[in-house]
């Protein structure tokens, strides 16, 4: 997989927010103290989490945010079991918020799932199943509960409780309304002009394939949600990633047009990779959060291969380490960087945030056990990460009788072509067994040596070809 990067331009917000630093600053961070103990909002535009903000001039919404706790919203369509890397931005938004003392939603999109959002697709969705989307949400509710979770315990560590994460699903204000109502009581306040010029609308009106109608008013029941949430919880401020703005856009412009009321939209960076293209299940090149499609090693994994020259950006972004840290860590990782000291700490605390410290200690397990570790490390892997560092080598499972030589049994499980080939493949060092170098063909097999805990013996031709021993007692 090519290496992702951050898409994002920083210059335009950074000096919105610095005309209230100008002018309103010192007294805003007087009410701010109030209620926020760890992040200052106003910052985070310093990390990159931040790219822009509508409506473009205004100077309101950092007077706003540092006014008091305000409610923030970030929508999550459940076309797929569980969330990826993509999301995680925007998951780490509402994070920040809450750590300045905001109250926020994550609003799962059963309704709009069935409908489809067309942004960056060149291709309308296919229609999901009732089953499969029940599921969806289980899992998405389920990867939302537990990041939170892990970032209480694991990250935030302060015995002053953070506001609760509020997970809504917005199936259940839609199907309370029919169509004639929907239509003649919110479709009235879109303007045709205005939602065919929507980058999203325009580019696939130009594809081979077209719009369908149900695609097109897709930002019509996204801009409704956000009218729902301002009257329910007083939400005046909705996140999304950068490809999202024509949608939040339609939902600013449906608030006011209703309400008379100015709301907010921010957005988050979409993660892509050096091509450009965007990280996600529609690439077909998702990193997912939950670890059934996952797992913590391959995340870990994942951060471990990222290169250099956006360590500092992805430790700022994905990291709740301090500005000061961070410029630590780069200098000492500038020092050695063949030590990957930015990689690792990187990974380190993506994989806890997302997995927790028991993720993390797996992933590092597994680390070992494949690049590292000896006998004593790979003992103590679960059957589980066994599972999943060897999953396409091929098993042999075998009756352990005595005196059964090394070449016997490689040759046996068809780990080595034959006895006379096999024979010099071993005697020339390129066989290993749980990552012990074997030398000697004649070498008995003996359990404590050759034999792990679990009855299983790995086997490692070369440097990268694996099999499996199972052995029957």
């Amino acid at each position: 997989m090519a290496a992702p990067m951050v898409t994002f331009s920083l210059k335009r917000l950074g000096r919105r927010f610095c005309v209230l630093r100008q002018h309103q600053f010192s007294g805003a961070q007087k009410r701010c103290r109030n209620y926020a103990t760890k992040t200052n909002i106003l910052t985070l535009h310093e990390r990159g989490i931040f790219v822009d903000i509508f409506p473009e001039a205004s100077i309101e919404l950092p007077k706003l945010l540092q006014s008091g706790p305000q409610c923030v919203y970030c929508g999550f369509d459940p076309t797929a079991d569980s969330l990826h890397i993509g999301n995680l931005l925007a998951i780490i938004g509402l994070l920040h918020c809450q750590r300045a003392g905001h109250n926020t939603i994550a609003l799962i999109g059963g309704a709009t799932a069935r409908i489809g959002d067309p942004s960056g697709r060149s291709k309308e969705r296919e229609a999901l199943d009732l089953d499969q989307l029940q599921t969806n949400i289980r899992g998405i509710e389920s990867t939302l509960q537990r990041v939170c979770k892990n970032h209480q315990q694991d990250i935030w560590k302060s015995p002053k409780e953070l506001p609760p994460l509020r997970i809504e699903n917005n199936s259940s204000w839609y199907r309370q309304q029919s169509v004639v109502e929907f239509m003649s009581t919110v479709g009235r306040h879109f303007r045709m002009g205005t939602m065919l010029g929507r980058t999203s609308v325009q580019t696939r009106l130009k594809s081979a394939e077209g719009m369908s109608l149900t695609e097109f008013t897709y930002q019509m029941f996204q801009a409704y949600d956000f009218l729902h949430l301002h009257r329910e919880y007083r939400c005046l401020i909705q996140l999304g990633g950068s490809d999202q703005m024509g949608n939040m856009m339609s939902g600013h412009d449906l608030v006011r047009k209703v309400t008379g009321k100015e709301v907010y939209a921010i957005t988050v960076p979409l993660v892509t990779t050096t091509s450009g293209q965007k990280l996600g299940k529609t690439a077909g090149n998702a990193v997912w959060l939950s670890r059934d499609k996952t797992s913590p090693f391959e995340l870990y994994q994942f951060f471990i291969r990222q290169p250099d020259s956006i360590m500092e950006s992805y430790l700022k972004l994905f990291t709740f380490l301090s500005m000061a840290e961070i410029a630590d860590i780069m200098r000492k990782h500038s020092n050695h960087p063949e030590n990957r000291l930015a990689q690792k700490k990187l990974a380190e605390q993506v994989t806890i945030l997302v997995h927790g410290v028991s993720g993390l200690e797996s992933a590092l397990r597994c680390t070992q056990a494949l690049y590292e570790g000896g006998l004593d490390v790979l003992q103590r892997l679960t059957e589980e990460e066994m599972k999943l560092l060897f999953s396409e080598a091929p098993t042999t499972e075998m009756v352990l009788e005595p005196g059964l030589s090394l070449l016997d049994v490689l040759v046996k499980a068809k780990a080595l072509p034959g006895e006379v080939t096999g024979w010099h493949i071993i005697a020339d060092g390129g066989v290993w067994i749980n990552n012990v170098r074997q030398t000697d063909p004649r070498h008995v097999v003996v359990p404590s040596l050759h034999i792990l805990d679990n009855n299983i013996s790995i086997v490692r031709i070369g440097k990268k070809r694996y099999h499996l021993i199972k052995w029957i007692r």
